[in-house]
């Protein structure tokens, strides 16, 4: 596969993450916990059954335990927190705020040795974090809960970032093993929602594709597809393409009729889009060799 087409296989996770929000609106009222079991189990034995038509399951007896334990509580904390977050919140603000993650891994990776925080890495984070302060302090009529949200939703962004960012020495790990992170998620969401969730199951066939449609997409295939794209494509415009999910996600919900527009949400968009823009310029301005990252969600 040339750069060129891994790139572009890379950039089809970003797109597929900009329906996270609005499919799992549309999976209500399955619990967070149940929702998790359910998509990871979709997304993972699509994954297992795609690499084991390629004869690609080899390589999973070397990965070590560790990896795949690091593996499972990323995609297994990250996805659980967003899925909360969306419960309790507006959809379209928490989302905005948990997509702060591509702005913090910019910043985090400008703290990490043989790298340097410069202005424009402050600055970015300013107009990041303004543009979720202004969702968070306009949300006077939001449901009751939209507080605890809105901070599930800014945990989820930091979990997606430590994990990114720890995983950029993982890079040697092979792409097969992001099935088994699902799989391994699955079980874990399915025995902690027996002990501590009632259940409760989409209740129209619509909910059921919302469900369906996470796990083969932005809960499953895409954690592969950026996976080939960090690893064999152009990371850094990889990178920068990612800035734009935030953006998406918000005008996808918004065109769906599942977020009213406003005012404040597309200046808090443009705040947190732009920063994490700058942010990312101001990393491109001191040369640095090319990493290798963990894919999003959200």
């Amino acid at each position: 596969m040339s750069r060129g087409a891994a790139t572009a296989v890379g950039f089809s996770a970003v797109l597929m993450w900009a329906l996270l929000a609005p499919l799992t609106v549309l999976s209500a009222p399955v619990p967070p916990l149940l929702l998790n079991a359910l998509c990871f189990c979709i997304g993972g034995t699509a994954a297992l059954t795609w690499l084991g038509m390629r004869g690609g399951l080899a390589v999973l007896r070397d990965v070590p335990l560790t990896v795949y334990l690091f593996g499972t509580m990323g995609l297994l904390g990250y996805h659980l927190l967003y899925f909360s977050a969306l419960r309790l919140a507006p959809p379209a603000e928490a989302g905005l705020i948990a997509y702060l993650w591509p702005l913090l891994i910019v910043l985090g990776s400008g703290l990490m040795p043989g790298e340097r925080l410069r202005a424009g890495h402050v600055l970015g984070a300013s107009c990041g974090f303004a543009g979720a302060a202004l969702l968070i302090a306009g949300g006077a009529a939001a449901p009751s809960g939209a507080g605890t949200g809105y901070l599930l939703a800014l945990l989820a962004a930091f979990t997606w970032a430590g994990y990114s960012l720890i995983s950029r020495r993982l890079g040697h790990v092979p792409t097969a093993a992001v099935a088994i992170f699902c799989l391994a998620s699955a079980a874990l969401s399915g025995l902690a929602h027996w002990l501590f969730e009632a259940p409760a199951w989409p209740d129209t066939a619509r909910g059921w594709a919302a469900v369906v449609a996470l796990g083969l997409g932005p809960v499953g295939l895409s954690f592969l597809t950026w996976d080939i794209g960090v690893k064999r494509g152009n990371i850094q415009l990889l990178g920068t393409m990612a800035y734009a999910a935030p953006l998406l996600s918000t005008l996808v919900l918004v065109a769906s009729g599942l977020a009213p527009a406003s005012g404040a949400l597309a200046v808090a968009a443009a705040l947190i889009t732009g920063g994490a823009a700058l942010a990312a310029r101001a990393g491109r301005a001191v040369p640095a060799a090319p990493v290798r990252r963990s894919p999003p969600g959200g």
